[in-house]
């Protein structure tokens, strides 16, 4: 293998996570701003890093959806109109109502319900903001894996993505305005008890009501 041939292969990965880490913190965060310019330098001195390692890390971070780079501009993080937002929550919303459609009445409510309830557990016990994002993330992955439908699954990871940070950005908020975290919490505990009912009408609206759009700010002209 030639020397210079997949030369990140040699990074700790430790260094890799913790860049990635911390600048997708910031970004979900609101430390960077959406179309802001990532300072590599500045990166690394706050990091106490390389550029290696960030720069696998951003490279992580665009796969993601969280920042995009462009070749000789360098990285910014990515931004989204809030036509965009709207439309990305319209197509999850369009899939969750898929994937309830043909999912209820479930056979074993318990037992189908238990990866929901359990991303349920993992945002109330997370012992960060970060730890939390991820694991609302996969609260709505799981509502979509009742159906059982790889394809549908497939459908909603890069939707998913994309909504990392206005998804962030509406819980993290809500917490802050309201001084209780709690209360993001409480609005998918309404959803898992929905589906615990089996019936497609209440847990449909459940999720239509369950407050995704409240806390962000989407009057700007697109």
């Amino acid at each position: 293998m030639p020397q210079n041939a997949r030369a990140t292969d040699a990074l700790p990965l430790s260094l890799v996570d913790v860049a990635r880490d911390r600048v997708r913190d910031a970004i979900l965060g609101g430390s960077l701003v959406p179309g802001e310019k990532i300072v590599e330098e500045q990166l690394c001195a706050e990091l106490g890093i390389s550029r290696a390692p960030l720069r696998e890390a951003l490279k992580l971070l665009a796969q993601q959806g969280l920042v995009v780079q462009t070749p000789r501009r360098g990285t910014r993080v990515a931004e989204w109109s809030p036509t965009d937002i709207r439309q990305l929550f319209d197509l999850r919303c369009v899939l969750e109502r898929h994937a309830i459609d043909i999912a209820l009445p479930l056979g074993d409510v318990e037992k189908q319900v238990a990866p929901v309830r359990s991303a349920l557990d993992d945002m109330r016990s997370a012992p960060d903001d970060l730890q939390r994002d991820d694991a609302h993330r996969r609260f709505h992955a799981a509502v979509v894996g009742l159906a059982n439908n790889r394809q549908l699954d497939l459908a909603l990871e890069p939707i998913l993505l994309k909504l990392q940070l206005p998804m962030a950005v509406n819980l993290r908020t809500e917490a802050r305005k309201l001084r209780r975290p709690a209360d993001g919490i409480r609005r998918h505990e309404v959803i898992v008890e929905a589906l615990l009912t089996n019936d497609p009408p209440t847990v449909l609206a459940a999720l239509r009501d369950h407050g995704h759009l409240d806390h962000l700010d989407l009057n700007a002209s697109a």
